[in-house]
Parts: structure tokens; C-alpha cells; sequence
């Protein structure tokens, strides 16, 4: 960023694979962490917390590799105060041409009776962790967790103690959404002014979304100096999420005039990033999300239609290219070739390699002639289900027929093809989908509870494509299977069998035991 001093440059600390993923049934696979870091890291987030590495081998082994892969951000993994679980996260981020330690304990007084710790001991812990993290990591962050509830001469006490101790950068955290905006700017203004050597130190804002303030309080306390903002795609996290990346930094975009603050943002990647979270988390965007929901460019009223007709900017406060809406006037239909489907895809953010291409254009072919237009987002739920389709699946659907009506019985007749052979079951059940799902069962006997079952129509009228997800947990471990079709009861079992193929492929990685303790 040019002509931008340390005084208006806000830092973007991503931690959608880390608080994000805590979100109840937000599980991402190995492959699925390692992609989304990739897109974090080329859109320019300054800071990828990549994961809580003590959690479990699999947390561990995802932060070591995106640590390895990562180009420009800095790589962080998260730690309590403990110098076991500082020394596992040291393991994991090293490898990273930026590493960083990020270190955290509750300081209010709700926090500091589940570890039964006096100010004092507590204040002790503090300075022997944070300590020990910087002897290992020039880059260090500690948090107080549930900092907004922490008494003020605490707060004070225990930042000073982090900063002594080495810490570069201090986070504080509104764990439970409890704080309003003014009180959020008060408490960074306060540190700033009571704490000694507080000017030396990057201040961070953590917030979330429980009372729908997180995005205000996050913008009150930049500017009263926080200069780094925790946050997440989509909003993604923990009971009613994080502050939003998208949200922010468009935000001190488009209002730049009353928040002069500049990120390193690229700011034409959100759509594309909001998009793949949504996929690989199988939490989809509200359609009334700020900046990446359905509805956040559209205009049905007839005043607004018309004024937009006219200038654009009569209703809208930003372009739709800004975030990633790339216009275009290629139409896409039965008659398109692979250029014209690569052109389009391209504009939406998707560059395929060629093999992917030919995959996607053999299913677009198939879907252009069951529906008369194709519309942006079918394309987008072709790449996406393209995604969820892996070549050496163990379990297939090969044919299913469904009966339905309000004359019962409702039946599945269905062939899946499993470790390469064919097998096929007629059964019974309280609808199609009931039907279908009991006769997957029946040919793939298994325990996993269905958590989930989610149907999104990706565009308007009776031949739209259905995106359907759905949510498995075994014996504690938590998959999203997604699909999309035209017919929704093919959709159903597409996604059923999908995620039953990635409960296979974890049952095969042994089941670690979670951290005690997770920050939000």
C-alpha cells in the first residue's frame, strides 16, 4: 500500500479456519483448510490464524502445512497460557516464512474462576507464557479473553505485564458480544493512555456478532487505535459469529471519508472467497448479508429500478465489480462451447485447469438441456458440486427412481455403486427423501446421526437447481456433504453420499482428543 502510514493502515487478521471453524458442524477437511488459506493469503489478509494446533493432530498437521505454503501472510496459530500447548504451536507455525504465536487466557472475573486463579498468580501466568512464547517467536499475540468484562485496573495490569513480557500484539477480545461501540472505543482509548509502553504495540479488536454490533465495535475501536481487526468470512464463527471481513473492509472503503484507514485488501476476491467458505462450511449466506449475500445488488422495487437505470449510484453505495461481481454480457445456453463457459467462469472467479473444465462442461451440457437459461449461479453450483465430486469416491449413485404423492406408500428404488460393484435396494419411508436416505442405509450400513438437511434453490422457477447439504456427525467427528441437480431428490443422495465418503476418509485418520478450553 502506497503513501499509507503506520498511523491509517489497518491489518487483517483472519481467523475463519480457527474461530470460524469452532461454529457448530463448520468442520473443513485438510484439503479444504489448505484452499481456503491459499484464497486468504492471495486476497492480502495480513494475518491467517490457521488453527488451535494442541486441539487435535489434525489442527496440527493443517497449520504446519499452511504455514509451509503460505507467501505473504503471516501465519498464526492459536494457544492457551500453557507453555505445552505454546510449545505444539511453535511446532506448527515455524515453518512459516512469518510466524507467529498467539497466546490467551480469561482475565474476568468469570475466567479467572474456572482455572481458580488469584490476579496475582494469574498475572504471573501471563508474564511466564508470554515470556516463553517470545524466547521461541519474535512475533507474539496475547489475548485477555473476555477482556469487555475484565475490571479496567486489571485489564491495565495484565496488558502492561504482556507487553514487558514481549508481546507485540494485543488483542482484546469482546468473547461474547457483550460490549457497544462506544464502550468498545472507551477501553482501547484507556489502554492507549494508562498503559505504559502502549504506543509501542499493535492494539487488535476481537469481536462478535451476539448482539449484532460486532462490525460497529470492531470500526469504534480502530478509531480510538486499535490498528489490526479479527475477522471472518462471511461472519463465520461461534454461536452469532465474528465480525465479518467483507463487512469491515468495505466499510473503511466506501466510507473513507469519516474512517481514513486503509487495508491490504484486493478487494475483487470477496465474492469468490465468500462463496468457497459457504461451500466447504455448508453454512450459506443469508440473503440479505451485507456486501456477499443474494440480495445485497439486487433491486426489486420499482423507484429503485428506475433511479438504477439511471445512475447506479442512486441505490447503490458500491460497484458489484468492487467485491468480485464481474458484469458481462455472454449468455450461456445449450449452444455455448468451452471458450465461451471458461470467459464466464473467469469473470465469476473460478480459473479451471483443463481437465476440471472438461468435467464442468460435460454436466453443463447436461444441465443446459433440462433448463431453457443458465444462470450465474447454476454455474457457480456446477463448480461447486465439481468440487465435491472425487474420482475415487468409495460409494457412487448410479440410479434412483422415487415414488411420491399424497397416495403413500413413498418409495426409493436406488443403485449405488460401492468399492466398484453395483448394488441395488428398494425401500419405504415418510417421503422421497426419507425413502432414499433409508435405502443409502440400507446398502452402506453406518451410525452417523443426521444433523443437517439444508435445500437452497440457486436460481428462480420451476426447472432451478437445487443445492442440497447435508450434515453428518460419528462418534464426534462432523462432515458437510454437498450436491447439486435439478431434480432435489437426486440432489439429496448425491450430498447423503457425499458425505458418507468423507466420513470414510476420516474414519481412516486417528480421532485426537479436542482442547479443554477454545477462545472466542
Amino acid at each position: 500500500m502506497t503513501n499509507t502510514s503506520k498511523q491509517d493502515r489497518v491489518l487483517i487478521f483472519d481467523t475463519t479456519l480457527r474461530d470460524g471453524e469452532q461454529s457448530p458442524g463448520a468442520t473443513m477437511s485438510h484439503p479444504e483448510k489448505l484452499e481456503i488459506a491459499g484464497l486468504l493469503d492471495d486476497m492480502g489478509v495480513d494475518i491467517i490464524e490457521a488453527g488451535f494446533p494442541i486441539a487435535s493432530d489434525g489442527d496440527f498437521e493443517a497449520v504446519r502445512e499452511i504455514a509451509r505454503q503460505s507467501n505473504n501472510s503471516v501465519i498464526c496459530g492459536l494457544s492457551r497460557a500453557d507453555l505445552g500447548d505454546i510449545d505444539r504451536c511453535w511446532d506448527a507455525v515455524r515453518h512459516s516464512r512469518q510466524p507467529r504465536i498467539h497466546t490467551f487466557i480469561g482475565t474476568s472475573p468469570l475466567h479467572r474462576a474456572i482455572p481458580n486463579l488469584t490476579m496475582d498468580e494469574m498475572a504471573d501466568l501471563i508474564h511466564e507464557t508470554v515470556t516463553h512464547a517470545r524466547n521461541l517467536c519474535d512475533n507474539v499475540q496475547w489475548s485477555a479473553m473476555d477482556a469487555t468484562r475484565t475490571e479496567a485496573d486489571y485489564l491495565c495490569r495484565t496488558v502492561e505485564i504482556a507487553i514487558k513480557a514481549g508481546a507485540n500484539t494485543i488483542n482484546i477480545p469482546d468473547t461474547v458480544g457483550y460490549t457497544a461501540p462506544r464502550e468498545s472505543a472507551d477501553i482501547i482509548r484507556m489502554l492507549l493512555e494508562r498503559v505504559p509502553g502502549a504506543d509501542e504495540v499493535v492494539f487488535s479488536t476481537h469481536c462478535h456478532n451476539d448482539l449484532g454490533m460486532a462490525t460497529a465495535n470492531s470500526l469504534a475501536a480502530v478509531d480510538a487505535g486499535a490498528r489490526q481487526i479479527e475477522c471472518t468470512i462471511n461472519g463465520l464463527g461461534e454461536r452469532a459469529g465474528n465480525t465479518a471481513l467483507e463487512e469491515v473492509v468495505m466499510a473503511m472503503r466506501v466510507r473513507n471519508d469519516i474512517m481514513p484507514y486503509q487495508t491490504g485488501i484486493d478487494t475483487t476476491k470477496i465474492m469468490n472467497l465468500s462463496r468457497r467458505v459457504a461451500t466447504v462450511s455448508g453454512f450459506q449466506v443469508q440473503f440479505n448479508k451485507a456486501v456477499v449475500g443474494k440480495n445485497a445488488f439486487a433491486h426489486e422495487s420499482g423507484i429503485h429500478q428506475d433511479g438504477m437505470l439511471k445512475n447506479a449510484q442512486t441505490f447503490e453505495i458500491m460497484l458489484p465489480e468492487d467485491v468480485g461481481l464481474a458484469e458481462t454480457s455472454i449468455v450461456m445456453g445449450k449452444h455455448s462451447g468451452r471458450a465461451a463457459l471458461r470467459s464466464k467462469l473467469s469473470d465469476l472467479g473460478y480459473e479451471l485447469a483443463d481437465n476440471q473444465l472438461r468435467d464442468v462442461f460435460v454436466r453443463f451440457k447436461e444441465l443446459a438441456d433440462r433448463k431453457k437459461e443458465i444462470y450465474d449461479e447454476d454455474l457457480l453450483a456446477l463448480v461447486s458440486d465439481e468440487g465435491t465430486q472425487a474420482a475415487h469416491d468409495f460409494i457412487k449413485v448410479k440410479n434412483l427412481q422415487v415414488v411420491c404423492g399424497t397416495e403413500g406408500p413413498q418409495s426409493a428404488d436406488l443403485t449405488l455403486t460401492i468399492d466398484g460393484k453395483d448394488h441395488q435396494v428398494k425401500t419405504h419411508g415418510d417421503g422421497p427423501v426419507d425413502a432414499t436416505f433409508r435405502a443409502v442405509k440400507k446398502l452402506f450400513p453406518h451410525e452417523a446421526k443426521l444433523h443437517l438437511y439444508q435445500v437452497h434453490a440457486v436460481t428462480e422457477g420451476t426447472d432451478a437447481q437445487a443445492t442440497v447439504s447435508v450434515r453428518l456427525e460419528e462418534n464426534g467427528k462432523i462432515v458437510v456433504g454437498q450436491s447439486a441437480d435439478t431434480d432435489t431428490v437426486v440432489a439429496s443422495a448425491k450430498a447423503y453420499v457425499n458425505a458418507i465418503n468423507k466420513l470414510l476418509v476420516r474414519r481412516e485418520k486417528t480421532a485426537p482428543q479436542p482442547a479443554t478450553q477454545r477462545q472466542s
